[in-house]
């Protein structure tokens, strides 16, 4: 039964009403991940008067995520994540329903655990194997999922699987190789932006349920906090790539000794796959992304790329490579497609490499040879890191 005092703000939207909040009050939602992602999500959840929640997670408290992760509180540190959220959603509204699974999915439970009446899945994992498990059991089941992921000041959102839309194997048909992505410890993250990227989570999720608005779906949006800048990339379904009929795929990610060994550091990331060695593709563009050290032996073999700096003024006036040739913001790099050398190859960068990913895929599109853009992994912080005498300050 709705709580009409409750929830009086959400009753009084013409696109909820009693009816939207009856639905929400019989909707039931999983989140995977009590962490920096989840806990926002989890949190405006509660106040939206979902009435069923599930928290999957396998961790306990530590005090180095109180810095992001507020749904927990010292004095629960060194609980597990799954009881600790569940005790602050349930002082948030006693009459939710708190699922709490203090377990790891995996090919082995993942069926079982979304198979229990889940309507949306919330994705706040910190590891690439998990998404891909995610991806492939939804899409087996039929579930409707809100991608998420974080590094640095920049963040990541969409939705997978919702209406026929496209996957999360059509935006990232290949993982990028283990222990290629630095995680949230090597390469820190600004404390409020999951709040932000979780909280568009939860925002998603109640639009999926309530059937209002125009979702994520099929749109990227990428959230930069330094710059105070959303953008949004649009991808599509893939209609060639083979339908998953069961979690064979995935199954080998998690048995391989790379991704799933203990000494792995992939199983602690919170940037999905903005920043990775390897190539990806969007929309059938393949993007080369190169490594710093990659760079450096390339050039004492030869190799002297055009230089393409795509971050905002104020940063290209801090800070810069001292041999860049050309300084855009990436939205604006089909603009100088012309000013682009017709023989030679060019590097992109940004601050971390996830500006200059979408700069790359504007040129593309505009009819620029892929072949000959490469993204630099990391961007200039990785680049101050190897040769700090390189950079103009």
């Amino acid at each position: 039964m709705v709580d009409l005092s409750r929830h009086a703000r959400h009753i009084s939207l013409p696109q909820v009403g009693i009816t939207g909040q009856q639905k929400l009050s019989d909707a039931s939602v999983l989140v995977v991940g009590a962490g920096g992602l989840g806990s926002p999500a989890l949190l405006y959840l509660a106040a939206a008067g979902v009435g069923r929640v599930g928290i999957i997670d396998d961790d306990t408290v530590d005090i180095s995520n109180l810095q992001r992760q507020i749904i927990h509180s010292t004095n629960n540190v060194d609980k597990p994540k799954s009881q600790s959220a569940k005790e602050s959603i349930n002082s948030l509204d006693p009459a939710i329903k708190v699922v709490s699974i203090e377990e790891r999915l995996t090919p082995d439970n993942a069926i079982a655990i979304l198979q229990q009446g889940w309507d949306v899945l919330i994705d706040g994992t910190d590891n690439i194997p998990t998404r891909y498990l995610i991806d492939d059991a939804c899409s087996i089941l039929g579930i409707p999922w809100i991608y998420g992921s974080i590094h640095r000041f920049e963040g990541q959102v969409t939705v997978f699987n919702h209406n026929d839309g496209p996957c999360y194997r059509d935006l990232f048909p290949e993982a990028p190789p283990a222990g290629s992505v630095p995680n949230c410890e090597e390469g820190g993250v600004l404390g409020v932006l999951p709040g932000v990227i979780g909280s568009i989570q939860a925002t998603e999720a109640i639009k999926v349920i309530l059937g209002i608005g125009e979702s994520l779906s099929g749109r990227l949006l990428i959230y930069d906090a330094e710059g105070m800048e959303f953008n949004t990339l649009k991808f599509s379904k893939n209609d060639d790539r083979e339908s998953v009929s069961d979690l064979k795929m995935v199954t080998e990610m998690f048995d391989s000794s790379q991704w799933c060994s203990p000494d792995s550091n992939t199983f602690k990331i919170d940037n999905g796959q903005e920043v990775k060695k390897g190539k990806v593709s969007h929309e059938k563009i393949m993007i080369a992304e190169i490594t710093m050290e990659e760079v450096i032996q390339k050039r004492d073999n030869g190799w002297s790329p055009f230089i393409l700096d795509t971050r905002s003024e104020m940063e290209y006036n801090q800070a810069r490579i001292a041999t860049v040739d050309l300084h855009i913001e990436h939205g604006r790099v089909q603009s100088i497609m012309n000013d682009l050398p017709a023989d030679r190859d060019v590097l992109v960068y940004c601050k971390s490499g996830v500006r200059s990913q979408m700069a790359i895929m504007l040129l593309a599109k505009s009819g620029f040879d892929s072949s000959r853009l490469f993204n630099l992994s990391g961007g200039i912080l990785a680049w101050h890191a190897a040769k700090p005498d390189e950079i103009i300050n």
